[in-house]
This record gives C-alpha cells, sequence and structure tokens, in this order.
C-alpha cells in the first residue's frame, strides 16, 4: 500500500489542496495502485481523495513507470508530478561544438513529442509551472557513429521553486544525450481528467544499452517503400532507442538505386521511374537518421540476389533461370559471375556512389546469402574458369570461386569507402565455423546469423571469435506467419512471430560465455508480402519489445513488462505510428485481468 499512499500524495501536490476539483467531481472513474498494478475503481460522490489519472496512476506504479525501455543502472522517479506549461518549455546547450545542429535537432524533436502526448482534438490548459531543460555534452565534437559510441545518458528533475522545474541530461556523446531527451519526454504525461501536461519530479537516472548495435532491418527491393515511410520508421525506432537501419536496397526483383556511373541499373530494374532512390533521397534518410541517432547501415547483396537491372552487362549467369527452384529459394534467380574482371569495375563504381549518399556510415553490409552452386555450375563460362584454375566442381571448389569473388569486391569496398571499415555477411556455407578462417578474417568481418537460435553455429562462431549480429528467424524475422507468396499454405518461416517471443529472444542465453562477442541484434522485414501500406503494423509494435530486450537484457519476462509495452503501444500511435493492437484497450484500463 506504500505505492498507493504515494501516488495520492502525489495528486496531493499537483492539485494543491485535499479538495476535489470541479473536474475530479465530474470524472466517474479514477485509478489507484494496489499490488503494483492500476485499479480502475468508480469516482463515488463520497470520495473525498483527489483522483488519479490513469497515466499518472502507471508512473508510479512500477519501478520503471511508463519508460521503454527500461533503464540498465539505477532509476529513481521520485514521488511527484508537477503540472507544467508545454508552451514555456526552454532547452539550453551548455557546451558547444559540431554536434549543437544534432542536438537542436533532437530538441526540436522533444518538443513534438511533447505535443503528441495530448490526445488529437485536445488542447492542454497554458498553466502549470516552467521547465528548463539543461543539455550537457561532454563531447561536443562528436557526431560520428562507430560500435563503441557512447550511447549513455543521465538524468536529473527538480524542482527548485514554485514556478519551475529544471531537468538536467549529461551525456559523453550528443548520441547519449539524444537518449536522455527521449526518456525525458517519456516522464510527461497528459491528464485527461484535469487537461494539463504533468512532468515527474525528483528524477533520477542513470541508463547505458548493454547492446551496441540494435537495429531494424528494411528490404525496399521486393516492394518500394516511399521516403516518407522510412523516415516514420526513423521516427519510431527512436523513440525505443534502436539505433540502426539496415537498408537492404537492392535485390533480383528490383534495383531501385539510381547511380550515375551506371544509369542503366535503375533504368532497367527500378519498377518505374518514380520509384527510385537518389542520391539526394538516401542523404535525407541519412541525415534525419543522425539526428535521431539512428545510423543509416547501407547493403549490396552480393554476389546472389541480383537480376532485374544487370540484363545488358553480360555480367550475370542464371536470371530468370526455370524452374527457378532448381537455382535459387525465389524467383527470379541471379548471381554475378566472379569470373568477369569487368565485375569489379561494376562493383567499385557501385560502392563509390553508396559510399557518397550513405557518407556517416561506419559499416557496409556486403549481404553474401543463398549463394547457389547449381547457379554458377549452370556456366560453362564459369566451368571453364574452374577447371582452369584446377578446381573441381564441387561445394569445396565452388567455395573458392565464392572467396574468390569475396576478396576481390572487398578490396573494391575499402577502395571506394577509403578505409578499411567493418564488413558485415550473412550466415552462409561461406561462414560455417568449420571453415570459414580460410576465407574470412574475424577482425575484418562481422557475420549476421539468421538461422535459428538453437544453430550449431552460434556457438561454432564465437568460439573461433567472430563478431555476431543475432537475427535468428524463428523470433526475429517478421515477415513470418501469413500466406504462401509461391506455393501453397503459409509461408515458409511460418507461425507469426509474437511479441513475447520477440521480447523473450535473449541474445546473452545464445552466446553463454561469449556474450561480449554479441554485438546485438536486428530485426528484419522482408518485403516480398509487404509494402508501404502494411510497414507500420508488421514492425510495430513487435519492434518496440524488441528494442527493451536489445537495451536492457531484463532478466524479467514478458508478463513483467506488458503493461508498459501497451504504453509504448499507445505513445507511437500518438506519434503518427499505425501500429497494431495487442489487446482490447479494456485491458489497457484494467491492468492485470487480461493476463494469461
Amino acid at each position: 500500500m506504500w505505492l498507493q499512499a504515494i501516488c495520492i500524495y502525489t495528486v496531493f501536490i499537483i492539485i494543491g489542496c485535499g479538495i476535489p476539483t470541479a473536474a475530479e467531481e465530474h470524472s466517474l472513474w479514477r485509478w489507484t495502485c494496489e499490488n503494483n498494478r492500476c485499479t480502475k475503481i468508480r469516482n463515488e460522490p463520497e470520495n473525498k481523495e483527489p483522483v488519479l489519472s490513469l497515466e499518472a496512476c502507471k508512473m508510479f506504479c512500477d519501478d520503471y513507470g511508463l519508460l521503454w525501455p527500461k533503464p540498465t543502472i539505477e532509476t529513481n522517479l521520485g514521488n511527484f508530478l508537477s503540472k507544467i506549461n508545454m508552451n514555456t518549455i526552454d532547452i539550453q546547450i551548455t557546451k558547444q561544438g559540431k554536434s549543437d545542429d544534432l542536438l537542436t535537432a533532437a530538441a526540436d524533436r522533444f518538443k513534438t513529442l511533447v505535443s503528441s502526448s495530448v490526445p488529437k482534438g485536445f488542447s492542454a490548459k497554458a498553466a502549470g509551472k516552467s521547465v528548463t531543460v539543461y543539455l550537457v555534452n561532454e563531447n561536443p565534437y562528436i557526431r560520428e557513429f562507430s560500435l563503441d559510441m557512447d550511447e549513455s545518458y543521465e538524468l536529473y528533475i527538480s524542482s527548485t521553486s514554485s514556478d519551475k522545474v529544471n531537468a538536467t541530461i549529461r551525456g559523453n556523446s550528443f548520441f547519449g544525450v539524444r537518449n536522455g531527451l527521449e526518456t525525458l519526454s517519456q516522464l510527461i504525461v497528459y491528464d485527461d481528467i484535469r487537461n494539463n501536461l504533468l512532468i515527474v519530479r525528483d528524477v533520477t537516472i542513470k541508463d547505458r544499452p548493454v547492446y551496441p548495435y540494435r537495429g531494424i532491418l528494411l528490404d525496399t527491393a521486393r516492394n518500394f517503400y516511399s521516403i516518407d515511410s522510412i523516415k516514420r520508421t526513423i521516427d519510431a525506432m527512436a523513440a525505443v532507442k534502436l539505433n540502426t537501419f539496415h537498408w537492404h536496397i537492392t535485390d533480383s526483383q528490383s534495383f531501385p538505386l539510381v547511380l550515375q556511373k551506371r544509369p542503366n541499373l535503375s533504368k532497367l530494374g527500378a519498377y518505374s521511374p518514380t520509384k527510385v532512390y537518389t542520391k539526394q533521397d538516401i542523404r535525407e534518410v541519412v541525415e534525419y537518421g543522425l539526428e535521431r541517432g539512428v545510423r543509416v547501415l547501407p547493403e549490396f547483396d552480393a554476389p546472389a540476389h541480383v537480376g532485374e537491372g544487370w540484363q545488358d552487362t553480360g555480367l550475370t549467369v542464371c536470371f530468370k533461370a526455370e524452374p527457378w527452384t532448381k537455382f535459387c529459394v525465389e524467383p527470379p534467380c541471379g548471381q554475378l559471375n566472379p569470373t568477369k574482371e569487368e565485375l569489379y569495375d561494376y562493383l567499385e563504381d557501385i560502392y563509390v556512389e553508396m559510399a557518397e549518399a550513405f557518407e556517416s556510415t561506419d559499416m557496409f553490409h556486403m549481404g553474401g546469402d543463398e549463394v547457389s552452386e547449381r547457379c554458377w555450375n549452370s556456366s560453362e563460362e564459369i566451368q571453364n574458369f574452374m577447371i582452369q584454375n584446377r578446381w573441381n566442381l564441387d561445394k569445396s571448389s565452388f567455395l573458392k570461386l565464392w572467396n574468390y569473388f569475396q576478396k576481390n569486391a572487398q578490396d573494391r569496398a575499402y577502395k571506394a569507402f577509403g578505409k578499411r571499415l567493418p564488413l558485415i555477411l550473412w550466415t552462409s556455407t561461406l561462414t560455417d565455423y568449420t571453415h570459414v578462417e580460410k576465407f574470412l578474417d574475424k577482425d575484418e568481418y562481422i557475420i549476421q546469423v539468421w538461422t535459428t537460435g538453437a544453430d550449431p553455429q552460434i556457438q561454432g562462431l564465437l568460439q573461433k571469435g567472430y563478431r555476431l549480429i543475432m537475427s535468428n528467424y524463428d523470433a526475429l524475422y517478421f515477415d513470418c506467419g501469413f500466406g504462401a507468396w509461391v506455393g501453397s499454405g503459409n509461408n515458409w518461416c511460418s507461425p507469426y512471430i509474437g511479441g513475447q517471443k520477440v521480447y523473450g529472444n535473449s541474445p546473452a542465453v545464445m552466446a553463454l560465455s561469449y556474450r561480449d562477442q554479441i554485438l546485438g541484434g536486428e530485426v528484419a522485414l522482408w518485403s516480398e508480402q509487404s509494402d508501404p501500406a502494411t510497414l507500420d503494423g508488421r514492425l510495430w509494435p513487435r519492434a518496440a519489445a524488441f528494442a527493451e530486450r536489445m537495451w536492457a537484457e531484463p532478466s524479467t519476462a514478458w508478463q513483467d513488462a506488458e503493461h508498459r509495452m501497451l504504453h509504448v503501444r499507445e505513445r507511437l500511435v500518438r506519434m503518427g505510428i499505425q501500429a497494431e493492437s495487442l489487446e482490447p484497450e479494456w485491458c489497457y484500463q484494467n491492468q492485470g485481468l487480461c493476463y494469461g
């Protein structure tokens, strides 16, 4: 009952006296905190206690309030809420440096988030305390992404006078301060009983992520996505502190990337002249992500997953080969021909223009999944090349051909980006732990695991010293659980993966004693059966469940987080994200009564 007493005392501070206001007298319902749950009860006429709104109750009925993802070091949400005036929020940057423009953009976003906490059609009272937010960036000259960037922050909120609240956010980089602003926005709630904005007072939060890589992959080749839909995704990512938008920009079905040096690739390969991404489009997305603490990671998948756009180059084999099931996993088939020296000039031109467009990237994804030896073996030219190199036409020899391609492509990538940046490859026969050291240097390559979380390859690769990003399809592929688009029945990775399974997918459990080699994880939305019309619902709020796992690696189960998850879904909807509903709204208002 101690928490309940705190909640009641908090409202007493807001109102200023123990006499119910007119708004309270007309409220039919009120919420009270009992056993760490907000209980909905009738507001009877004889009630003399101050009435607590639902979100105010939830803020103090759990150690982490309504925060998502939950902080990892220290969380003290104090005992009080104060009314604030949204029109008198002042944000001050205390240290100057080259990241000031990013902080200014983050401050503007913060004010927008505060505004979105008020339901559409309502206008909160312009009454209450003024709020001054002090942003203290200890390293204001850092504005570059890296795997060892410091995203930690400290947040303090106090009331210095009867009419003012101060909030101070300290971080060792822009990225940390930005994260602190995101948390601060979650500590401001709308009181729908009194039509006021409220801020939590006497707060101390110290926080940092467990994993440095926390991503979403979006495939924009199977179906095209507008720049606005991509930006909307990045907005939602920022709200839950995900930091990597992995852009799978081309595939065998389409080539929407406009290149000045190789213009025919998009002219022949895009679905239409309007469904393309120019260098300016990409730079706009990259800057948009940077301001929100989200790196935009480019992928050019090769040597498989190519086709449309390459028709006139003479650099592919088995493109649109039939029956396609003999040569690839989905139509149309297509792979690059590693024996063509001209191919590597093409790749260098592609890499150079990607480096120019994705100018803030600190990594490059080279794809490398689902390479078919049958496809390569269907080419007499490739067969002759292998024989001339005294290779057989068996699996081990085709791995040598693949390695020949990868080494040449790697050299061109380093040249194009002007540095030996970390390279990422999907798990494949090339990355098999029994022979991976023959082909890929563990200091140069990061392996992204897309097979199941129980795959022996995980432990095998970790034991060999490789760093991993987890995208195990049995928990993190968000295109699963729909009707088959080739064949009959359901699609290949069914059933649908719910938020509970996403939340429980722990890289630490999979890594065991090699946890330090896990860089993090990434959910994937492959787009054979998705486009901008379904994007938000496929990703959200499941990606938010993933975000807390990546940020905090919680030891608790889904049931302990579900009530906060329901709130973050509501928050995303208020931001304009069309997130799927998890439960009836009745469950949101009757906490604890819908758990299984």
